[in-house]
This record gives structure tokens, C-alpha cells and sequence, in this order.
């Protein structure tokens, strides 16, 4: 069962309190429940090496403007792939969709998650690491403010290794090859614009292993 209410909610900012934020993340894992919806592969497969040099192809082909922009990234691409496929350390229902569209700062002060279309069985350390991958990316020094702030709030989870990142890694990819997928049938140069958008979200600001690293360190 779902109830919804009315939330006055600001823009979606990267900059969140990082306290403020650990916290409130920490007190959505503190919800023990397992749930009956699975587990999905938009947040645990690869997309492959070879479904890449595919993509990159059809995008030459059709002179896709970010075309050369990806195929730069796509080695880094399968070196982030290659953190999957590892067990989780826990599982338990979790929002799964934690960016900075769908929690944001309210009018009166507060912070609210919202969109729960999403919802379902994944590892709190991994939808933690997301949190970091989308508000430390740009400071990755907020990165141990969140993560103590999480731990001292009784978070279950914890980020301590690359593979944590499984989740955040195979979404962002994920993301990005449907985003190629659209602009590669789109029929009018707004949906092409419109899709290149869903690209360029991650050329612009790419997760990398060295950023990892850089939010794993203390």
C-alpha cells in the first residue's frame, strides 16, 4: 500500500547539508523490510563491452554528435562494469532511485523522497553509494560527512570498496545506453536533443574509478 500526500519541494540541488543527508538516508534503511519486489538488472548487470562497440558504431553512423565523446569513455566504461556481479552484503527493500530529482529540499525546510515508482529489493551500501555519486561527485570531501553522518544515525549499510558502487555503476550505464538507444530511433531533432540530454548528463559529470576512489577515502 502507498499513500500519497502534497509536498511543496524546491529545485533539485547536488549541495544538500551533508549531515542532514546522511541522516535522512540512514533513517530510510532503518526500515526493516524485505518486500516481495525483486531484484532487477537496471541496477546490477552490465551493459557489456561488445553492446558498447555497438552502440558507438551506430552513433558514427549516424553522426551522432556525443558520438566521439562516449567512445572516449567507453573503456572506463567496462573497467566500472567489471565492479559488478558481486553478492550483496544485505537486501531489503530500498528506493533505488535516490538522485537528486527525487529528494529534494521542501519550502518549509525539510528534506522529501518522493517517486516510489521505482521501489524495490536492492543493498542499502549500494543505494548509499549512490547518495555519494550524486552529491559528492562535485566535492567528494562531502563524501565522509555523509557516510559518518549515515553510521551514526544507525544506518545498516556502509561504504568501504569499489563494488559497493555496483548499483550506481550499472544505473548510470544503463541510463546512458538507452539514452543512445532514443537518439538512435528518435524521428524529429527535439527527441534527439531530448535524449542526447540523457547522455550528456553523464559525459558531463562521468563517474570514473579514480572518483571512486576519491569517495572512498577518509
Amino acid at each position: 500500500m502507498r499513500l500519497h500526500a502534497w509536498a511543496n519541494l524546491l529545485d533539485p540541488a547536488i549541495d544538500l547539508d551533508p549531515i542532514e543527508l546522511g541522516r535522512f538516508v540512514a533513517g530510510l534503511h532503518r526500515v526493516d523490510f524485505a518486500g516481495t519486489i525483486g531484484l532487477n538488472p537496471w541496477y546490477a548487470e552490465p551493459v557489456t563491452a561488445a553492446r558498447w562497440s555497438e552502440i558507438v558504431a551506430a552513433l558514427r553512423a549516424r553522426h551522432a554528435p556525443f558520438a566521439e565523446e562516449l567512445d572516449s569513455l567507453v573503456p572506463e566504461l567496462v573497467a566500472l562494469e567489471g565492479y559488478l556481479g558481486g553478492p550483496p552484503r544485505d537486501l531489503r527493500t530500498c528506493h533505488r532511485d535516490l538522485w537528486a530529482d527525487n529528494l529534494r529540499r521542501t519550502r518549509d525546510g525539510g528534506l522529501c523522497v518522493f517517486d516510489f515508482d521505482n521501489v524495490g529489493r536492492a543493498d542499502p551500501s549500494q543505494e548509499l553509494a549512490q547518495v555519494l555519486v550524486e552529491y559528492a561527485t562535485t566535492d567528494p570531501g562531502r563524501a565522509p560527512v555523509i557516510r559518518a553522518a549515515y553510521a551514526e544515525a544507525g544506518g545498516p549499510g556502509g561504504v568501504e570498496r569499489p563494488a559497493d558502487f555496483a548499483m550506481p555503476i550499472a544505473q548510470l550505464t544503463h541510463i546512458v545506453e538507452e539514452g543512445c538507444r532514443r537518439w538512435l530511433i528518435a524521428t524529429t531533432d527535439a527527441d534527439r536533443a531530448d535524449n542526447e540530454g540523457w547522455v550528456r548528463e553523464f559525459l558531463d559529470r562521468p563517474l570514473t574509478r579514480t572518483l571512486i576512489e576519491e569517495l572512498l577515502a577518509d
